[in-house]
């Protein structure tokens, strides 16, 4: 099984950079994608249903914002759009969907770069999402959460980290915490857990030559239950094809979905 995560920054300009192409040819069995900037009404059958994959998809309110989607060969058996608190749903941020033991989500975990309240808004998210992810591990399901965690773990996971550690996704309190929900909660990050000294980096700076040097961040996650991460044997960052300011994170695993 091939799970594929991506933070597209918009996924209109993705597909015209070749996002399309890239599902077909990557094997992926789950695609989740995270950034859309669409409505529902903005999505083309492709962008719903990319060669005829089933899609899942929860949009923002506002306009060219946020949003999050599945795309995966099987069916789901059943599908949870948002988190069911409204102020977060409004930005369409979670998507759920289910295929037989196996549950799959795909997550846009809010920025604070751009301001104080949104900083604030991203510790209540923080604050509501851990006794979930706790809910979900102590559920029995094999869990895999993929999307932009908009926090980079640890120093090897940030190649500025001496000059990031008042910045927003480097902040003592979000490591804390994403610490908390590996040590405690007991959730495995999977590309660390597969390469300790690997930086891996997934993001990187549209300013000066931040991609072109690999001065970059590891903020796109899988995060998994124990049972499925003893599962995943390979995974790589995708930067063949330069899609958005992220690139898609593949991990392989050595798992058959159940009916």
């Amino acid at each position: 099984m091939r799970i594929i995560s991506a933070n597209v920054n918009g996924i209109r300009s993705a597909y015209k950079k070749g996002f399309l192409a890239y599902i077909a040819q990557s094997g992926a069995d789950i695609v989740c994608v995270q950034e859309l900037k669409a409505q529902e009404s903005d999505l083309s059958d492709d962008m719903q249903r990319p060669h005829g994959m089933h899609g899942v998809w929860h949009c923002a309110q506002k306009r060219g914002y946020s949003g999050v989607a599945i795309y995966s060969k099987q069916k789901p058996d059943h599908v949870q759009i948002g988190l069911g608190i409204e102020k977060f749903d409004n930005e369409g941020r979670f998507v759920r969907a289910d295929f037989g033991h196996l549950s799959v989500i795909s997550l846009y975990l809010p920025s604070g770069t751009s301001a104080e309240e949104r900083q604030a808004y991203k510790y209540e998210f923080l604050d509501a999402f851990y006794p979930l992810l706790a809910e979900l591990k102590a559920s029995g399901r094999d869990v895999v959460v993929c999307g932009d965690w908009n926090i980079a773990h640890q120093n090897i996971d940030i190649k500025n980290w001496k000059g990031n550690l008042k910045n927003s996704g480097f902040l003592p309190e979000e490591r804390e915490w994403i610490g908390h929900v590996i040590t405690k909660l007991g959730w495995v990050d999977i590309w660390r857990t597969l390469y300790p000294d690997v930086a891996g980096y997934t993001w990187w700076s549209n300013r000066g030559q931040a991609y072109a040097n690999d001065v970059g961040w590891r903020i796109d996650y899988q995060m998994v239950t124990p049972n499925l991460a003893t599962k995943a044997h390979t995974a790589h960052v995708y930067k063949e094809v330069k899609f958005s300011d992220h690139a898609p994170l593949v991990v392989d695993y050595d798992y058959v979905i159940s009916n």
